[in-house]
């Protein structure tokens, strides 16, 4: 008699093997911008932020950490671009390591997102176009206050190239402050987003017009980043259809496959996967406007990506417990990446697992510059002081 072998199906708390990493669950912690690195250099409130959120076999996601001088657009945000920054990264990396926990760096340039305060000599912020950000978004500025975004400049065609030596030398800086990989992000309106969108991109040289040359920056970074510290170790973040920083395209489906058709053609030229591809789903708009009408359309939009991909799939936006539970086990995503939850729950996968009540988070926090509080200061289940989220 031969034996029925039952396939058990996964659920967020299940083993997953993304790679050569064995993660003991699915429960990620996205890359979550905080405005806590002064002077763009990591501090000792980052080792216990992001231990605090670790887990053994768990995978987190850095912030958006700056690829260059010229990458940044929020106050305080962190670099991996000098020698003093990697050194501080190492001790963040090492206390989460001890943790048990597989910790991958995002790379971030956030191209027009910027303002002149932020760039060297006081710049014009880089981008795909010289169109600047619409009056509807506007900018931190390190005094508190909020501002327009200053007018871009487009990048020159030989300049390109310098650019993704950026990515690929910070790739290498990550590697060498320890993190088990990067994350190159290449969504929510912001460098890379910038190249891929339609909306955005009226560049009439070979990184603009058809879908082809829009996609040519992302995979230029991504081979050259993948060339530097090996596939296993590198992934992206896309966000077609997401409208964040007026970022729109006229096929955010389409734009999704292109970018999916070139990265598995690039992992079966390598015969090596990359360690995922992250996507943000349409649920997730800044504005609060849904970008494809309605849920099942949404639904059916990351499924379509899901199936197109060959490789480890991470899924984000907006998704609640049932909601998790509900995409691993429909195998609409092998990972879920959660942010706003994470940040007032350093211990959200076990509340999680166990459907315990949540800590409220309080948005007037994330963005200042405090060590402490709105950081690091949210109690875990067993300090007690819980309530649910409104």
């Amino acid at each position: 008699m031969v034996a029925t072998v039952v396939q058990e199906t996964p659920t967020l708390f299940s083993p997953y093997k993304m790679g050569k990493f064995d993660l003991s669950h699915r429960v990620v912690l996205a890359p979550l911008t905080r405005c806590r690195a002064l002077n763009e250099i990591p501090m000792e409130a980052h080792a216990l932020y992001y231990s605090q959120r670790a887990t053994p076999g768990g995978l987190l996601i850095s912030e958006g950490t700056s690829i260059s001088n010229t990458s940044a657009g929020y106050p305080n945000v962190p670099g991996i671009y000098t020698e003093q920054q990697v050194e501080a990264w190492k001790k963040v990396v090492d206390a989460v390591h001890a943790k048990g926990s597989v910790f991958f760096c995002q790379l971030w340039h956030v191209g027009r997102a910027s303002h002149h305060v932020f760039q060297p000599n006081g710049g014009s912020p880089i981008s795909s176009t010289n169109k600047p950000i619409s009056d509807r978004w506007q900018v931190n500025l390190p005094d508190g206050s909020l501002a327009k975004h200053s007018n871009p400049r487009a990048l020159e065609t030989f300049e390109i190239p310098q650019v993704v030596e950026h990515y690929r030398q910070s790739a290498l800086n990550a590697i060498r402050a320890g993190f088990d990989g990067v994350e190159i992000h290449a969504a929510h309106g912001y460098l890379i987003d910038q190249f891929l969108k339609d909306g955005i991109n009226d560049r009439v040289d070979e990184y603009g017009g058809s879908i082809a040359n829009r996609c040519k920056f992302l995979l230029q970074v991504v081979e050259a980043v993948v060339a530097a510290v090996g596939a296993d170790r590198v992934s992206v973040r896309i966000s077609p259809a997401i409208d964040h920083l007026d970022a729109v395209d006229s096929n955010p489906l389409g734009l999704g496959f292109a970018v999916v058709e070139r990265l598995n053609k690039l992992q079966q030229s390598l015969g090596s996967k990359l360690a995922y591809l992250h996507v943000t789903q349409p649920r997730f708009t800044a504005s609060g406007k849904r970008d494809l009408g309605n849920e099942e359309e949404e639904i059916k939009f990351l499924k379509n990506l899901r199936k197109a991909y060959e490789g480890t799939f991470m899924a984000s936006g907006g998704y609640t417990r049932e909601l998790g539970l509900k995409a691993v086990a429909e195998d609409e995503a092998d990972l879920v990446s959660y942010g706003r939850l994470f940040i007032s729950n350093p211990d959200l996968v076990s509340r999680l697992k166990h459907n315990a009540p949540l800590n409220k988070y309080n948005r007037q926090t994330f963005y200042t510059s405090d060590p402490v509080v709105g950081y690091t200061d949210y109690p875990f289940l067993n300090q007690g002081n819980n309530d649910k989220r409104e």
